[in-house]
């Protein structure tokens, strides 16, 4: 009974897809019959990294212009979807779990072709293109969100699947702060732009900690921006520069509140962790970021600031710390998390695997 997973393109499609393969193993699929599908991204590194069997395709997204490169993403679409009918063959495969991104049609038709079980997970409150093209031939559809149900057919709420090590024995925020070197008696904002950092958070937390707040600023700056912020901080107390954190209870853990782009994962995180935020949506992501966003703040568990208004950071910093609004988010984020969301989606995918 081995099952194949698609994902690619990026951590918010290949993270939730380790998570899913973890659950898997705890439900008794050996390590050895899980399968992955993806090209030459995080997914090339992660997977492997991870114990799991990786197959890397040639596959492409489609760009939002009509293109002569469009007809070449196809043809090559086509071409990995033949490589993946065959692997499904050869090893047997019994059910495809395809999580977004552009890998996903390849996989979609592979499953179609070898009549087996296709299962898709959408991590966004707004699909994206290849989860909606492919939903018509899928057995189920995983959404993160509530609004995504009335986007695709045959859906299902599970949420977000998130890694074991997120939420398995969180650290007291004593311990966390004392991780990074932070005073545990002192409050801490989180500065969280994803594993790459986003320039706009990262000059925002520049600006936060010139303005000498009451606060610590527990600031990841991204593996590939860390180096000029991590050289200002040196000089600066209370301001601690993270390039990159494999570890992310800790710091959940260790910030009283956390200022973040709106990736679906991250959002996920916040709420499975009780986490308050303010959330800066980034605004070139199509409205993805921004729909979201809304799933907390429609909660009351996170504030919306767009972009253009991070000046105004300071002040929605200081409404989020006190007492009773940090209390109310974080009760309102707890309600909202999703933690047994790998365990569902593995379970489905497992049982129809058996049938």
């Amino acid at each position: 009974m081995k099952i194949a997973i698609a994902a690619a393109g990026t951590g918010g499609h290949v993270f939730p897809a380790l998570a899913v393969a973890e659950a898997l193993e705890k439900l008794g699929t050996p390590r050895q019959d899980i399968v992955f599908f993806g090209g030459d991204r995080i997914e090339a590194t992660a997977v492997p990294e991870a114990g799991y069997q990786f197959v890397q395709l040639d596959v492409g997204g489609l760009l939002p212009a009509v293109s002569l490169e469009n007809v070449r993403v196809i043809g090559r679409t086509l071409a990995a979807a033949r490589v993946i009918r065959r692997e499904v063959a050869n090893r047997k495969v019994a059910a495809m779990l395809a999580m977004g991104g552009y890998v996903t049609g390849a996989a979609a038709v592979a499953a179609r072709r070898a009549r087996v079980p296709l299962f898709l997970h959408e991590q966004n409150a707004l699909p994206g293109l290849a989860n909606r093209l492919a939903a018509r031939l899928a057995h189920r559809v995983f959404v993160a969100f509530p609004a995504t149900a009335a986007r695709l057919p045959r859906t299902e709420v599970v949420g977000n699947p998130l890694r074991s090590t997120l939420l398995a024995d969180p650290p007291s925020p004593a311990a966390a702060r004392s991780r990074y070197g932070l005073d545990p008696s002192q409050p801490v904002v989180g500065i969280l732009g994803g594993s790459q950092g986003a320039d706009a958070l990262n000059q925002a937390a520049h600006h936060l900690v010139g303005t000498g707040p009451p606060y610590q600023v527990l600031h990841l700056a991204g593996s590939q921006q860390h180096q000029p912020w991590s050289e200002l901080a040196a000089d600066v107390p209370g301001w601690v520069v993270v390039p990159f954190e494999s570890q992310m209870r800790f710091f959940y853990a260790a910030a009283d509140a956390v200022v973040a782009r709106a990736g679906a994962l991250t959002v996920s995180e916040l709420a499975a962790t009780g986490t308050p935020s303010i959330l800066v949506p980034y605004p070139g992501a199509s409205g993805h970021q921004e729909a979201n966003a809304a799933y907390l703040a429609e909660a009351g568990a996170a504030s919306v600031l767009p972009q253009h208004d991070l000046a105004m950071l300071g002040q929605d910093l200081a409404r989020a710390l006190e007492s009773g609004e940090h209390s109310r988010r974080a009760a309102a984020a707890l309600a909202l998390g999703r933690p047994d969301a790998a365990g569902r989606v593995a379970a489905e995918v497992r049982d129809a695997a058996c049938d």
